[in-house]
Parts: C-alpha cells; structure tokens; sequence
C-alpha cells in the first residue's frame, strides 16, 4: 500500500512539473504584465510615458492610433480616404451582411496590431486590459444592447490556445457597459480561416453556430478581431434564429482589405 501510494505522489508531482514546464511562458508573461502595472503605474502602455488621467495610454499615442476612419458602417470595412462618410461599402450593397451595423474603432496595424498578438497568442492580460478600454471608449455614445455575446471558440482550439479572447473581452466589458453576457456554441471544429476569401470563409462556417433562445430583441457580437466578417456574419444569423430582431457586430480592430491576401 506504502509503495503504490509512493507511486502515486511521484506521478502527480511528475505531471504537475510538466504541466508547469509546458505553460511557464503564460505564467512569466501575466507575473511580468503584473510587475509593470506596479512599477510603472499611471504610464502608457505604448510608449511608457505619464498616461491620460485615468487611461493607460497618453494623449499623443491615442491620437496617432490607426482609427479605422472611414468606413463601412454596415461591415466597418476600411475605406479610402476622403471616401463620405455613412456610404455603404459596394459588398454591402451587394451582399450585406445578417448584421445591422458595425462598430469596430480600430486597424488591426501598427500599435495595435503588436498590442493585439501580445493579447492573443500570448495572453498578456495587461494587453488585454488596454484593449477593452480602447474599445469603451468608442462605445461610449452607442445605444446600449440589451445583451452581449463573444464569439465562441471550439473546446479543441480553445485548449490549444489555453483562453477564448473573446469571451475574456467580454466579461470585462460587459459589466462596464452595464449588460449581461450571453453564450452561443461553435457547433463544429472548423479548419483555420487563414488564406480563405470571402465567400470561402462564409461556406467555412455555414450553421457553425448555436446560440440558446430566446435573445433579446437587440444583441450586440463581440470579437477581438473582424477580419472579413464571416464569423460575426454566421453568429448573427445563428442569433436571429433564437429571436434576436436587431444585430451589431462589436469588434476591437479591423484588418485593412490590402492586407488579406
């Protein structure tokens, strides 16, 4: 009994010294976010400079962010510039999509592009955090919905990853915004959309989703990144199916159409 029980501590302390081994990156990176954020209070997470009162960036990084202006307000699409403002993009006009509008402050470039990767493949919640607050602030004059849903990973890829970025967005900004989060489920574990076109990414994800009914009448989706919009596309039509009547797509940065092929 004396050595099964020895066999079995050695077992467990073997998995935990490889479970540990395997995810130390995570843990140095958010133990290293978390440094920051106490040696360097009140400093922009840019360029480490004194910060706007109550914002962790400064004033001349938050205007030279890439502000996703103009654009498409039904897909949030970039546009080129002096294109006017509130013309649909001509894929809306074409093809629009099962979501009512688009708010989506930000390019996926530069800054936030770096900001973005950081967040995403290596869970720097200090990241993460400057993200939510830069999405707030251009939600701060949107009509509030009555709920908030994250895009859905499926459990595979979300245990490769270790985290759903979007529902880790989600749960911030929900509380902030004063609405509550709901969950929809990926129905299958679809193949990467990376170097898919449009139309591809949209069969890709054909009834890929499941959202329990019923919604309420007006839903907000959230994502980190829109990139064609074929994932928010799929997961508002999902939505409608469980009775939601007005449908936005929420996400933090958009990638310029130059860069998807």
């Amino acid at each position: 009994m004396e050595k099964m029980a020895n066999k079995l501590t050695a077992k467990r302390q073997a998995s935990a010294t490889g479970q540990g081994w395997r995810h130390w990156p995570r843990l140095a990176l958010s133990g290293l976010d978390g440094g920051l954020r106490r040696v360097l209070p009140g400093r922009c997470a840019f360029c480490l400079a004194p910060g706007k009162a109550g914002q962790p960036w400064c004033q001349a990084c938050f205007e030279a962010l890439p502000w996703n202006l103009p654009a498409c307000p039904r897909c949030a699409e970039p546009q080129p510039p002096g294109s006017l403002a509130g013309r649909l993009c001509g894929h809306c006009l074409a093809h629009p999509p099962s979501f009512d509008r688009a708010w989506v402050p930000l390019r996926y470039q530069d800054e936030v592009a770096s900001l973005m990767q950081r967040f995403k493949f290596r869970a720097s919640p200090r990241a993460g955090s400057v993200l939510v607050a830069l999405l707030e602030t251009r939600l701060a004059d949107t009509r509030r919905p009555e709920a908030l849903i994250a895009v859905p990973l499926h459990p595979n890829r979300a245990r490769q990853r270790g985290f759903n970025q979007a529902e880790w967005l989600g749960r911030r900004l929900a509380p902030r915004l004063g609405v509550p989060l709901r969950f929809a489920r990926r129905l299958g574990d679809t193949p990467s959309q990376r170097g898919l076109d449009r139309s591809e990414r949209r069969c890709n994800l054909k009834d890929g989703f499941d959202v329990a009914g019923p919604l309420p009448g007006r839903v907000a989706l959230l994502d980190d990144v829109m990139t064609t919009g074929a994932t928010l596309d799929a997961l508002a039509q999902a939505c409608r199916r469980a009775g939601a009547e007005e449908v936005e797509a929420w996400a933090v940065a958009r990638t310029p159409f130059s860069q998807l092929w």
